[in-house]
Order: structure tokens, then C-alpha cells, then sequence
């Protein structure tokens, strides 16, 4: 198992203690439990995601999309069928429960799912909070009083 110092990066960079829980989270990942079911993962527009599942077989109300804290949750868990007056010689389409977790970053939001042609698809915006978003601080002059009472005057008016 690997273990990573991310001391260096704590000289500059503040509030980000969960991302040594994504690594070691990154890092315990079993390869077998990411093949199924196949998914993508696209950039829609600079603020748009899509996550495409291939989930042939279940219907909407197999499956199950959740958001609990910051993680996305899929899931799908339907019962197996026997055909009816015969018997399968290939057993090929997976029928098998699923569960995928996904890291969402924050700001993203889900903002709904569909499912067409056996493609589940989430769809999901960053919507960073007006007060989150870069603003131009005044430079005041030589008083440096009037930038303190105009910052002040902003804050009382919020």
C-alpha cells in the first residue's frame, strides 16, 4: 500500500484535509468492482457533467440514485428471471446488483436522471454560490479609513 506526505502542500493550500482521504479511497479501489456496470464519465460545457451508466435489463425502478454528503451513489438490484417454458443455454446480460460511489467536488450538483435506450444518464451543474465566486477588492488611497467604512457598509447591506 502506498502512503503519501502531503505536508508540502499544506504550506499553501488551506482546507483541503480530505484530499489524503481520496487518495487512500482512490487506492483501495478493487479493479473488478469498477468493471461492471460500464459507465462514462463526459465534461457537457465548462460548468455541466454527464455520467453515462450502461445498465441493459433494469428498469427506473431497479435502480436508485442517490446523493448522501458529497458522494453520488448508483445503485441497481433487480430479482432473476427464469424464462418462461424454456431455459437459458447463455446466460450473458448481467442481472447482478451494483453499487458505484462517486466523489462529487464541491458545487456540483445533481440535477437529474434519465434512462433511454438502456444508458442511465445523471446529469450534473457547478453552481458556485455568488459569495464563492472572484471578486475586485478597492485599493484604498492614502486615508485607507474610506476602504474599511465601504466594506463595512457592504456587510451591513448583505
Amino acid at each position: 500500500m502506498r502512503t503519501y506526505d502531503l505536508s508540502p502542500l499544506h504550506r499553501f493550500a488551506i482546507g483541503f484535509d480530505n484530499v489524503s482521504r481520496l487518495l487512500d479511497a482512490a487506492s483501495r479501489v478493487d479493479e473488478q468492482a469498477t468493471a461492471y456496470p460500464p459507465y462514462n464519465i463526459e465534461k457537457v460545457s465548462d460548468d455541466a457533467y454527464r455520467i453515462t451508466m450502461a445498465v441493459a435489463g433494469f428498469a427506473p425502478e431497479h435502480l436508485d440514485v442517490t446523493v448522501h454528503d458529497s458522494t453520488l451513489i448508483i445503485s441497481g438490484r433487480q430479482e432473476r428471471t427464469e424464462p418462461q417454458g424454456g431455459q437459458f443455454l447463455h446466460r450473458g446480460i448481467a442481472t447482478r446488483a451494483f453499487e458505484r460511489k462517486f466523489e462529487l467536488a464541491d458545487h456540483i450538483k445533481v440535477r437529474g436522471a434519465s434512462i433511454e435506450n438502456g444508458l442511465l444518464h445523471v446529469h450534473l451543474e457547478r453552481q458556485v454560490p455568488e459569495e464563492k465566486k472572484p471578486r475586485r477588492i478597492e485599493i484604498a488611497g492614502a486615508t485607507g479609513a474610506s476602504a474599511i467604512t465601504h466594506t463595512q457598509d457592504e456587510a451591513a447591506a448583505a
